[in-house]
């Protein structure tokens, strides 16, 4: 009896499946069948929507096939698709294949799935490929203001046989090639999941298909907006009203930048005014008192130019070891000193030291070589013996002062420092400068550790430069010494004393992310106490005895281990992670960890017997950061690009310790806005673990981790429309977030830094709020604006804070 109650139902389902198929088949054109939305009505007893601009509505605007829709600038746009269709046609028509380039949307199976359905609409056999009003009339039902028309084009895309249903494995198919367009290989695998869960959702009564109008009420739900919170990405039609009002008019804007400068950044203005101003001083110094000499007849100001850059090459050559004596300045920091000094601005002001080194350099080498030593040999005999006799026992031509002791080590000095400069710029140091072979291999941070090194044997030669003067005479008025003698024996003293507090660890665990990150988790050393924010250098002498490479302290200070999370960019750091992974290589072939973004040594090996099979790994540290001084702020935003979270990581895991402990009893005074921007899906499996534990214990919510991810295209765009659909659904059935497979959502594209400083600044009003960056340079420059946008003298402050290493 119950087999044919079974059978019954499903000769229902089927006749009504052949009912529908067959009302749609028989329709003319399904843009303008009134019969079939009634049929439909009919079938499924449910009324349907009246399509109004409602708030919804306008809210699905936004599923777009292009970044634009209607801007008044079509003709602009129509001119360079013309142009790119002239160069991609062949025989006067556009392939499928370069129809995504040629409109703007980019390659891939998305846009040829597009072109597929266009195609279908227009009765167009786009085989051989279609002409330029074809694509101009594909451009146009594309950028239609028209809902309608837009939502047909994605249904026509998911509905390949046109019969006006989409099974399961129409929605799996338009689902992976959404994940594909979006980078999100992750989701790609889960594909078949989460078509399933769709299908639940709109097909509750399990006839094994959905129709338009099921997907669109969906998509209607999905683009409602829920709140208005700093969540909200629209953003558009509030850009001039969050500009503040001192930043609306041109002279006021100039003032408040100017007060905003001053106010920011007086502790570095006032350094520089004083290393400047001495530069100058010993300059002018040294240049006045060899207007003085007997020289100064024969030489002129040429030896005044060339002994007053001397007397700044001396200062700033003692000056330059000061700003890396890392374990000094990590000590100052906490002291009266450290808030009247820009010790956060110490490798910004190294870096500034050293231009004031080559400027130095030129002007000293040029005033002598172009002009003191032609001076010097081609001075009359007479005069000469008049003048130097009592320096030189004959007049010295130009090759014999070349090759003389300070010319030498001058003329040495410059190769090695030229050396050590060049592999010091970003380009080198970063592996951004491709050399050709046999030089590909100069590049990147092992050079310019090694390079650096070679300063060794440059003030060696310095020293000697000084000592072996012509025309100064006594030991007392060489003073090249006295300028180093303090800087390079505290220099010196701190590689000596760091030498001590070498520490070996052992390794607890070891993983491997996919996004090429290592991280390691360490046993703690006995009285190794540090800030959350800090970091620490790491060596590994089976890859070297001699690099030590920094890297953030990504575990909270309360934990029993250290942690860090190294991102394999350079020859160093990939050299690491090889070491590591022949660890893992016997596990690669259990099928258990084949599914994992990771891979990791086995829980079950004591720690003794890790060791083993680990690397050796030895640490020294800790050294201060600008982050470790998130505790001087009640309210703090963390801005992390990539693997620049993990600052960040080891605050959160302190506040979250924090947190747990005041539930207990008393009250955490402090909010946190965590901002992780990222273009891999897998990047979010780096720190999943925190991201669970603050959304299960965070009930208050005093930490907001706001997650982006760059490779999906915004909210809006027809390639993200159903990940986003996918995302809703999986996070109102479990909590869990499909692209972070964690409890914190995760939002599409780039945030709005204006909207979040606008809603930061209203929410907080009055309130100090440190900002703390840590990624590349093209988001500094931006923060830093809007910090001083938003910081107003009786108001809000923002005071922005760069990680350097």
């Amino acid at each position: 009896m119950d087999n044919d109650g079974g059978l019954g139902l499903s000769r229902d389902r089927s006749a009504k499946r052949d009912e529908v198929r067959l009302s749609v088949s028989g329709r003319l054109s399904r843009d303008n069948s009134k019969a079939t939305s009634s049929r439909r009505r009919l079938i499924h007893n449910e009324p349907k929507l009246e399509r109004q601009r409602s708030g919804a509505a306008r809210g699905l605007d936004g599923l777009r096939f292009l970044d634009r829709i209607m801007t008044g600038k079509e003709v602009d746009a129509w001119m360079a698709i013309e142009k790119r269709f002239q160069r991609f046609a062949v025989n006067g028509k556009l392939p499928r294949e370069k129809f995504g380039i040629c409109i703007g949307m980019g390659e891939g199976e998305f846009s040829g799935e597009l072109f597929n359905a266009l195609a279908r609409r227009k009765g167009i056999d786009g085989t051989d490929g279609i002409t330029l009003p074809e694509v101009k009339e594909f451009w146009a039902d594309l950028t239609k203001d028209d809902l309608d028309t837009r939502i047909h084009i994605f249904f026509d895309m998911c509905d390949k046989n046109g019969d006006g249903l989409l099974t399961e494995e129409d929605v799996k198919e338009v689902l992976i090639m959404s994940a594909s367009a979006n980078r999100l290989s992750t989701f790609k695998k889960q594909a078949g999941t989460y078509a399933a869960l769709i299908m639940e959702r709109l097909d509750p009564d399990h006839y094994g298909y959905i129709e338009m109008w099921q997907l669109e009420t969906l998509l209607k739900t999905m683009a409602t907006p829920k709140d208005t919170n700093i969540n909200n990405e629209d953003t558009t039609d509030l850009a001039k009203t969050m500009i503040p009002e001192d930043y609306r008019n041109p002279m006021r804007k100039f003032m408040t930048n100017f007060f905003e400068n001053g106010l920011e950044n007086w502790k570095v203005f006032w350094v520089l005014f004083l290393f400047w101003e001495m530069n100058v001083a010993l300059f002018m110094w040294k240049f006045h008192q060899y207007q003085l000499m007997p020289s100064f007849e024969v030489l002129g100001y040429c030896s005044c130019t060339a002994k007053g850059a001397g007397e700044t090459l001396k200062f700033n050559m003692a000056l330059i070891l000061l700003p890396v004596c890392r374990r000094t300045l990590t000590s100052i920091r906490e002291t009266y000193f450290g808030k009247q000094l820009p010790v956060d601005e110490n490798i910004n002001f190294h870096k500034i030291i050293a231009l004031a080194i080559v400027i130095g350099t030129v002007v000293h080498t040029v005033a002598h070589m172009a002009c003191n030593f032609i001076r010097l040999s081609t001075c009359p005999a007479n005069q000469f013996t008049r003048v130097f006799g009592a320096l030189f026992a004959a007049q010295p031509s130009y090759m014999e002062l070349l090759l003389s002791i300070p010319g030498f080590t001058g003329i040495l000095m410059i190769i090695l420092m030229a050396i050590c400069f060049t592999f010091a710029t970003s380009s080198f140091r970063r592996n951004v400068v491709k050399l050709p072979p046999p030089f590909n291999d100069l590049a990147g941070f092992t050079s310019f550790w090694y390079t650096h090194h070679l300063l060794v044997i440059v003030y060696l030669l310095f020293i000697a430069h000084g000592y072996f003067l012509v025309l100064t005479v006594g030991w007392f008025r060489k003073t090249t010494w006295m300028y180093l003698l303090l800087p390079m024996l505290c220099y010196a003293s701190e590689r000596i004393l760091t030498t001590d507090h070498i520490m070996h660890v052992d390794i607890i665990k070891a993983i491997i992310y996919t996004g090429n990150v290592l991280a390691l988790y360490m046993t703690k050393p006995i009285g190794f106490k540090y800030k959350s924010g800090m970091y620490l250098f790491v060596q590994c002498p089976r890859i070297s005895r001699f690099e030590w490479h920094p890297f953030t302290i990504t575990s909270s200070p309360g934990d029993e281990y250290l942690s860090v999370h190294i991102r394999t960019l350079g020859d160093w750091t990939n050299a690491l992670r090889e070491e590591f992974a022949k660890a893992f290589e016997p596990q690669q072939n259990d099928p258990a960890q084949s599914s994992l973004a990771r891979i990791e040594t086995s829980s079950r090996l004591s720690i003794k017997e890790l060791q083993a099979i680990y690397p050796k790994i030895y640490i020294k540290g800790p050294y201060g950061a600008p982050a470790q001084h998130y505790s001087n702020y009640s309210v703090i935003l963390l801005v992390g690009l990539g693997i620049g979270a993990t600052p960040f990581i080891s605050i959160l895991n302190d506040l979250l310790k924090n947190l747990k402990k005041s539930q207990f009893g008393g009250r955490l005074d402090k909010k946190a806005y965590f901002f992780w921007v990222t273009r891999e899906q897998g990047s979010f499996e780096w720190f999943k673990g925190v991201m669970d534990d603050i959304a299960e214990h965070d009930h208050d919510n005093v930490i907001e981790m706001h997650n982006y991810l760059t490779s999906v295209y915004e909210q809006g765009d027809v390639r993200s429309a159903l990940i986003s659909m996918v995302q809703s659904l999986q996070q109102a059935k479990d909590g869990v977030d499909v692209v972070s497979q964690s409890r914190i959502k995760t939002h599409f594209a780039r945030p709005n830094w204006r909207k979040v400083f606008c809603t930061l600044a209203t929410q907080h009003e009055g309130a100090k709020i440190g900002v703390f960056y840590c990624g590349p340079r093209a988001l500094t420059k931006q923060l830093r604006n809007l910090c001083k946008e938003f910081s107003t003298p009786h108001s809000t402050r923002f005071d922005f804070h760069k990680e350097n290493f």
